[in-house]
């Protein structure tokens, strides 16, 4: 599809999709055809069994600068409003996508991340930046409310109060400070920053990736649990893990004392981790003897904006 190709770039190596913003002419700012695109991406990324991390970052000078204003007005100059909603319809079915892709999701911050970029970056498992360039909250400072995201989960990784902080005084957040606020993972030289983003993904990508969709999936659904309802839901979450091909390899190569192989062991992907039996990866049933029809559990789907 020459639209996708166009404002997306999808590349897959060593089980590691890349994916790039590819309108740098606009910083990568996001128009209705790229978030299109980006969808249509990441759920190919998600349904490929042989993906196992995805790689989201920026070609060109920045990562992304936001949301494409000058799409939004000349589309309605009258009520730009319609084409936010239009706009945040697709990019939030992005940023569930991200959230509920049962595979490590890394941002590699090649430059300034800004309004919507910044809370897209925020979206992924974990983020990398270059030691030269900076996040910005922005939409503020511009008379906008904060979308994709950005308010759920700027306070989970900064608390409420930081969170206000950046939403209110909408300073730039350079690479150090990022990382010394947790909302980065590493900094890198510039030109190292896709190889070491490679390294990160490769190191990911030999874990057991399933396994970590199942604990991604437990960490999101957290905020939103009793404990007696997140002791559940992990009860049953390890004992399908258990009873999975992953699981299988784990305990046997802790017994023979030899190192995991993960990779070449079979991962049930291509669906929202839920909890639900799926192929090679049965649960337990309520007596713990194998997967029965009557087995009595809450609901493990998760539901971003829901």
């Amino acid at each position: 599809m020459p639209s996708l190709a166009k404002s997306i770039l999808f590349s897959v190596r060593d089980s590691i999709a890349t994916i790039t913003l590819n309108r740098p002419e606009v910083l990568n700012a996001l128009d209705l055809e790229m978030c299109q695109a980006l969808k249509a991406h990441l759920l190919k990324a998600r349904q490929d069994p042989d993906i196992r991390a995805v790689i989201l970052t920026g070609q060109g000078p920045a990562f992304c600068a936001g949301g494409d204003l000058r799409f939004a007005l000349a589309a309605n100059p009258h009520t730009p409003g319609d084409s936010f909603l239009a706009l945040t319809e697709v990019l939030h079915d992005c940023i569930a996508q991200i959230r509920t892709m049962p595979k490590p999701v890394i941002a590699a911050i090649n430059g300034p991340a800004a309004g919507a970029g910044f809370a897209l970056a925020l979206a992924c498992d974990l983020r990398t930046i270059a030691a030269d360039t900076y996040l910005k909250q922005a939409n503020t400072s511009h008379g906008l409310s904060i979308p994709a995201s950005g308010t759920f989960t700027l306070p989970r990784l900064v608390g409420l109060a930081r969170a206000l902080e950046i939403a209110m005084l909408d300073e730039p957040i350079l690479a150090e400070r990022a990382l010394a606020l947790g909302l980065v993972s590493q900094v890198a030289p510039p030109a190292q920053l896709l190889a070491e983003t490679r390294q990160l993904a490769a190191r990911v990508a030999r874990m057991p990736v399933e396994t970590l969709g199942r604990v991604k999936q437990l960490l999101n659904e957290s905020f939103d649990s009793s404990l007696a309802e997140h002791l559940d839901r992990e009860r049953w979450q390890v004992a399908a893990s258990a009873n999975s091909s992953e699981g299988r390899e784990g305990v046997k190569a802790f017994l023979e004392k030899r190192s995991p192989d993960f990779v070449n062991t079979p991962a049930a992907f291509g669906q929202t981790v839920n909890g639900s039996a799926r192929p090679g990866a049965a649960a337990p049933s309520r007596s713990g003897r194998g997967w029965g029809a009557d087995r009595r559990r809450s609901s493990l789907s998760y539901t971003l904006f829901g």
